[in-house]
């Protein structure tokens, strides 16, 4: 944290002193100006004439000196400097039994009036605060808003901690309402138990487990998980994000975390959730000034979970997909006991995660989830829930009574290519895009080892593709050989491969292609040992050492290393596209054929490409359109950034 950023109460102290001098400023002329002055003196001046004005009070007579014609202001060349009118000097004096007052004053013709008597002191006290109002106002909302909705307590409460506090039942959630979470759910169940009878464990000298993390990518339930957990248990539930720990304001993170487990001793049994901790748990390693708020931070939870005091009955979860950022100390023994693994469900898993988000939809006959399960791995529960919630929204766009299973279709496109946009794409790059998603998709139908080919389409998407080929496999898969990667490789690089084979270029189109290419190639040289020339060993950095150092130097390979990775990855990439070029060489007949279709129709399946293939190498095929190699083509100017499970876009 920046110095210049601390608060002091010494600033406040500085505003009000400043504030002060200057109310004095204004108003000392003004008291210094109204002397007081014997009576006597009040009635020489009166006799005088030089009484301009009297105001009377019960008590006190104010009056009026006429200007004296001795004033003179600076003329310099003849010019006055200042033409302000003088101020008339104001005199008070206490007032007499004087019954010859008035008439006093009628004869020396001086303009009287009587006034309503004044509180001298709150008018002083008036002057003197107003100028601090906005001062205090200003205060009141700049600390009203750094105590936030959860701060409670006074001005000076932002060292609060922010949790939202819920009772068990109050989360809504319990496992029934899951889906697809599997071994989570059995791991938690244990800490359930604990919670709800101490006894039966305590009997046997168990402790209770004093952290939780939950690990796993997102969209997966981890936050779901606590919060039935929760549920289950009945106890109170401390919910707060790992952000909602760090201000500008240094002290203020390490007091929330104390202030946190303050409040959760006083209720144990109860869970504290902290969803994201990787904001404040991330690795010390990584701090290169030696002492920063969001380290100070950490200490202090590395001290509340496993130091001299005890939590008893307090289970602190917390939540990730960044486990390797987090510091070690967070993740030894008598601190995060244990890791859950809270992974992407299995077919089974996104059957339950189904049912459980189209219970409320009014479902058509032909909607079989079963099968919508088997064609969506790799979905999280997020995304499933999305594509429910999508085939929803298309069938009320369409007027229907109840979603169907086209309506399903149509959301898993959408959710995986996205919603296709109105542009019509021109007859050169409608063609030029035809034949890249046709190479795509018949590299994949001829290739062994690879997904199948479910739609073709070259109707541009909104996520910026020109075209796509969804593929869908038909089962989870945990393992990858190296064939299988070699395959999916030259799948990828498919699309160029047509370019390249009947327009004699490549195209822009297939950046994203090569990107994609490019990394598989480079993970199976550097961390899955698929090199003859390097042979069985890592040379991956480990994750840590790209958070530590943003230079790409690799200090730690010998001479040479580096290049021969290089050259390892770039005969990877050749061998791919040589390959597809290979494969759309000897059915040559088959991609024009089914480049044709795919202009005329826009979108085709992978049933009518079989039907197409089966047709043309059966020797059915009708006379095709000899196309021109060398015709010039607009290349396609828009990349995509779609996920190599679900799509390979132009």
């Amino acid at each position: 944290m920046n110095k210049g950023q601390k608060f002091s109460t010494w600033y406040f102290l500085i505003a009000i002193l400043l504030a002060w001098l200057f109310a004095d400023y204004i108003y000392k002329p003004y008291m210094e100006s109204r002397s007081e002055v014997p009576y006597s003196d009040f009635l020489a001046e009166l006799e005088s004439g030089n009484i301009a004005e009297v105001n009377l009070t019960n008590d006190r007579i104010t009056y009026a000196l006429k200007p004296t014609s001795t004033d003179k202001r600076p003329i310099i060349g003849g010019v006055v400097l200042s033409n302000k009118p003088q101020t008339p000097v104001v005199k008070s004096v206490v007032r007499v039994t004087d019954p010859f007052l008035v008439e006093r004053l009628s004869s020396a013709d001086v303009a009287f009036a009587g006034i309503a008597d004044k509180n001298e002191l709150l008018e002083m006290l008036m002057g003197v605060l107003l100028p601090l109002l906005p001062l205090v106002i200003i205060w009141y909302f700049i600390f009203r808003n750094m105590r936030g909705s959860g701060g409670g307590g006074g001005i000076f409460s932002f060292g609060r901690s922010r949790a939202r506090e819920l009772q068990g039942e109050m989360t809504g959630v319990h496992f029934k309402d899951l889906g697809g979470v599997g071994e989570a759910e059995v791991e938690l169940r244990e800490i359930i138990d604990f919670l709800k009878e101490p006894e039966r464990y305590n009997k046997f000298g168990a402790k209770l487990p004093k952290g939780v993390l939950l690990v796993g990518p997102p969209g997966t339930g981890k936050t779901l998980l606590a919060k039935a957990a929760a549920g289950e248990a009945g106890v109170p539930f401390f919910f707060i994000t790992g952000s909602s720990f760090v201000e500008m304001f240094v002290g203020v993170g390490a007091a929330r975390v104390r202030d946190l487990f303050e409040q959760a001793k006083k209720k144990a049994p109860c869970i504290i959730f902290v969803d994201e901790i990787d904001a404040i748990g991330q690795s010390r390693a990584r701090n290169i000034n030696g002492n920063s708020e969001q380290e100070n931070t950490l200490n202090q939870l590395l001290a509340e979970m496993d130091g001299f005091s005890t939590n008893s009955g307090v289970v602190i979860m917390g939540a990730t997909n960044r486990p390797e950022i987090l510091d070690q100390a967070l993740l030894r023994p008598g601190r995060f006991d244990r890791q859950i693994q809270v992974v992407l469900p299995t077919e089974e898993g996104r059957l339950e995660i189904l049912k459980i988000h189209t219970a409320a939809l009014p479902l058509d006959s032909s909607v079989n989830l079963e099968a919508i399960a088997k064609v969506t791995p790799g979905f999280s529960g997020a995304d499933l829930a999305n594509i429910a919630n999508e085939a929803a929204l298309l069938a009320v766009r369409r007027k229907m009574e109840k979603v169907s299973t086209t309506d399903f279709d149509l959301a898993i496109e959408r959710v995986v290519a996205g919603l296709q946009r109105k542009t019509p794409l021109t007859p050169e790059v409608r063609r030029k895009v035809a034949y890249h998603e046709t190479g795509h998709a018949l590299v994949a139908c001829f290739l062994p080892g690879t997904d199948p080919v479910h739609k073709v389409s070259i109707i541009p998407t909104a996520k910026g593709a020109l075209g796509y080929t969804m593929q869908r496999s038909t089962e989870d898969q945990y393992l990858v050989g190296e064939m299988e990667l070699k395959s999916r490789m030259a799948v990828m690089l498919a699309g160029r491969a047509a370019e390249l084979l009947v327009f004699n270029e490549p195209s822009t189109g297939a950046s994203n292609d090569l990107e994609r290419a490019t990394e598989t190639a480079r993970r199976m040289v550097t961390e899955f040992g698929m090199s003859a020339r390097l042979g069985p060993v890592r040379y991956a950095m480990p994750a840590m050492a790209y958070l530590s150092s943003a230079s790409e130097n690799r200090d730690d390979l010998g001479e040479g290393i580096v290049d021969l990775i290089d050259e390892e990855i770039r005969a990877l990439v050749n061998e791919a596209q040589e390959s597809a070029k290979h494969i759309l060489k000897e059915h040559e007949a088959v991609l024009h054929e089914v480049a044709r279709v795919l202009q005329e129709s826009e979108a085709i399946t992978g049933d009518d490409i079989q039907a197409i293939i089966q047709r043309v190498e059966g020797g059915q095929a009708a006379q095709l359109t000899q196309h021109d190699s060398d015709t010039a083509t607009p290349p396609c100017e828009q990349e995509t950034n779609e996920g190599e499970h679900h799509g390979t876009p132009c």
